[in-house]
């Protein structure tokens, strides 16, 4: 099984990040709290790169990795933090909820905030994520409850801005929104927080997004 990689980042866009290790691409599943670090990371490494620099300036960074083994498909889960994968490995252990969902739970809510939540039994804010019904949210809360406290998540540090919109409009749509409201959204929080980081932006649009 493979449990951390480092190398060359040669793509990155929500959702998936093609990391290559010695020569060898992989492709990395990652949620959008992960892809907006792995962005950060390859801009201080090379803000003014351009196209036919992209693999000799690549930054090279680590992600810890979950290997997931099916009949038909071998898939590897890329996050930015142990922190991160073991939140991801209890979610997991849930009836009900695979790696596809869960990834899509670590994308809707920041990692921290995410523990915070289930901590708190705060059913009614886990529901806000999209995918997630009151009988997985109270399943999430009833089986890990008591286990969330003890995993080492710090809050997200300070990101610098950016302002690449079509990458925030493709992680509402990897979310499930439609790309109507989802584009309505990001142009809303375009204009009310134009200098924020995408991770930002994002948690931005989905408080728009989010049934009240």
């Amino acid at each position: 099984m493979i449990g951390r990689l480092r190398g060359r980042v040669l793509e990155a866009r929500p959702g998936l990040v093609l990391l290559d290790v010695g020569g060898v691409g992989y492709e990395l599943h990652v949620s959008v709290a992960t892809f907006a670090e792995v962005e950060q990371a390859s801009h201080r490494a090379a803000p003014d790169r351009g196209v036919d620099e992209a693999e000799d300036t690549a930054a090279e960074l680590t992600l810890h990795v979950h290997t997931h083994v099916r009949e038909d498909a071998i898939q590897l889960f890329g996050f930015w933090t142990r922190g991160e994968r073991e939140l991801f490995l209890r979610l997991v252990a849930v009836s009900g909820i695979g790696p596809k969902l869960a990834q899509t739970i670590l994308s809707g809510m920041p990692p921290h905030d995410l523990a915070d939540a289930i901590a708190r039994g705060d059913a009614r804010r886990l529901v806000s994520i999209p995918g997630v019904g009151k009988k997985t949210a109270e399943r999430m809360v009833l089986e890990l409850k008591d286990t969330v406290a003890d995993l080492a998540i710090a809050p997200a540090a300070a990101a610098t801005p950016a302002n690449d919109d079509g990458d925030l409009v493709e992680a509402l749509l990897g979310l499930g929104y439609k790309r109507a409201a989802a584009e309505r959204a990001v142009t809303r929080v375009a204009a009310d927080h134009p200098d924020a980081p995408l991770a930002d932006r994002l948690r931005q649009a989905l408080k728009l997004l989010s049934p009240r």
